[in-house]
């Protein structure tokens, strides 16, 4: 069955970085846009990227917009969100999201979707 598996969450200090991956398994990643969101406590659900199929194209959320960057490795399945500048309001679990649809992806209502990573930045 279809598996998206997010790692990389952690602990980092206000100004740091880390780097996510979502492994994906049992579907044709290829032809899948990819995606990533985010949920902190007592807050609803943001949209943080999204990369096209081919990786030729990408969108980011206002509040991420310079210090993300959203990549993916099509040979190796996998999705990447690099995030530079870190600060507490960052905290949350990171979610990717997957669908053939980029509109569905970016609206939120991808069909896959991995359990989540969790990320803390301290002040």
């Amino acid at each position: 069955q279809v598996q998206l598996i997010e790692s990389g969450g952690g602990l980092v200090q206000t100004g740091g970085s880390l780097r996510l991956s979502c492994a994906t398994s049992g579907l044709t990643f290829r032809l899948y846009d990819m995606g990533w969101f985010r949920q902190a406590p007592g807050k609803e659900r943001e949209f943080v990227a999204a990369i096209s199929s081919g990786g030729r194209s990408t969108y980011y959320g206002d509040s991420v917009e310079g210090r993300f960057t959203i990549s993916r490795d099509n040979a190796k399945n996998t999705v990447y969100l690099q995030m530079n500048s870190l600060n507490p309001e960052d905290t949350a679990v990171y979610y990717c999201a997957a669908d053939t649809l980029q509109d569905r992806v970016r609206r939120g209502s991808a069909r896959y979707w991995g359990e989540g990573t969790l990320v803390t930045v301290s002040s």
